[in-house]
């Protein structure tokens, strides 16, 4: 019997997710091919404790802030003070709602991503997100949800979060808005 008939299907899934996050290394270069059939010798590599030439590195004449690298990436913004009121005055509607309790971390992800790409066919602008506060305020939904809504699966999803408001949920929600489709 093989390794794998001994793991459980959440076992296989949770390999599957790791297997597919890992990038391979580059491969090699092939060698070069000279006129007539001959293989050219790669370029022998420095020897670690050789002397290496540093070359001068110029600093770069403008450095963008923190706000701008969120931006070229593409990251959601937290939301505006005012949009947030509007959304906790319930002067913006709230279009859909999940929530995660029960769910494992894994689901809740594949649940929430699904949930999140649905809302944004279906021309929905805020939603919001119930993790829950875990026990003792320490869940881990609740810790991993940022990170969820930050990564490149829902960069073009989502376009800002914050806390929602106390009749909401407080800390164990989220008001998420959505890019227009």
């Amino acid at each position: 019997m093989s390794r794998r008939d001994d793991l459980s299907p959440e076992d296989r899934r949770i390999w599957a997710r790791v297997a597919g996050s890992v990038t391979p290394s580059k491969p090699k270069k092939p060698p070069r091919v000279l006129a007539g059939g001959a293989i050219a010798d790669p370029p022998a590599a420095p020897h670690p404790t050789g002397a290496v030439k540093a070359r001068p590195n110029p600093a770069p004449s403008w450095t963008p802030d923190a706000t701008s690298q969120a931006r070229i990436r593409g990251l959601p913004d937290e939301l505006e003070p005012r949009r947030q009121r509007r959304l906790s005055r319930e002067r913006d509607p709230i279009e859909a709602r999940i929530d995660l309790h029960g769910y494992r971390r894994f689901q809740a992800q594949d649940a929430l991503t699904a949930f999140l790409m649905g809302a944004q066919a279906r021309g929905y602008r805020s939603v919001l997100v119930i993790t829950g506060q875990g026990r003792r305020g320490g869940g881990v939904i609740r810790a991993s949800v940022h990170e969820w809504l930050q990564a490149p699966a829902l960069r073009g999803v989502v376009s800002g979060f914050a806390s929602a408001a106390r009749h909401h949920g407080g800390e164990g929600a989220l008001y998420v808005t959505i890019r227009r489709g």
